[in-house]
């Protein structure tokens, strides 16, 4: 066991030492927002009367990798297999960097091996939430704030 920062965390992430899944990384990547705990404390605070909504990843096969599309993105379905009894599956022949072409509205975590991750939104956040930072883990690492 060892206490990191979100930062070092997914710096940790990077170098291969650690490793989580996908949605674990999608959530340090939204603590990275904040600077401290008192931070994250109160923005806890001010928005803990909002509510929530339930989340249920849609994992999208793609010819070179994976998308978990989230809710918002203009690829989840309306209607997700919360139960996973319908086994919907979801698939294409075309490649992840040809659906981020042709998309816009995204809100995805993009997987093309366990340490190559990217995390793509560009949506509004429901309940007064914070998106996370978009980032990419991988062989091209670069981060930027939406």
């Amino acid at each position: 066991f060892q206490w990191s920062s979100p930062p070092e965390a997914i710096e940790r992430f990077k170098s291969q030492e650690i490793w989580f899944p996908p949605p674990q990384f999608y959530e340090f990547c939204r603590l990275c927002n904040f600077s401290s705990l008192e931070e994250l404390q109160k923005f806890s605070f001010a928005r803990a009367l909002e509510g929530c909504e339930r989340w249920m990843p849609v994992m999208l096969t793609a010819a070179d990798g994976f998308i978990q599309l989230l809710p918002g993105d203009e690829l989840y379905p309306e209607d997700p297999d919360y139960t996973g009894e319908k086994q919907i599956i979801m698939s294409t022949e075309k490649k992840v960097e040809d659906l981020m072409k042709e998309g816009g509205i995204f809100h995805r975590i993009v997987i093309k091996d366990i340490y190559n991750l990217a995390i793509y939104v560009n949506i509004q956040a429901k309940y007064k939430h914070i998106n996370p930072l978009m980032m990419k883990c991988g062989k091209s690492d670069s981060n930027s704030r939406l």
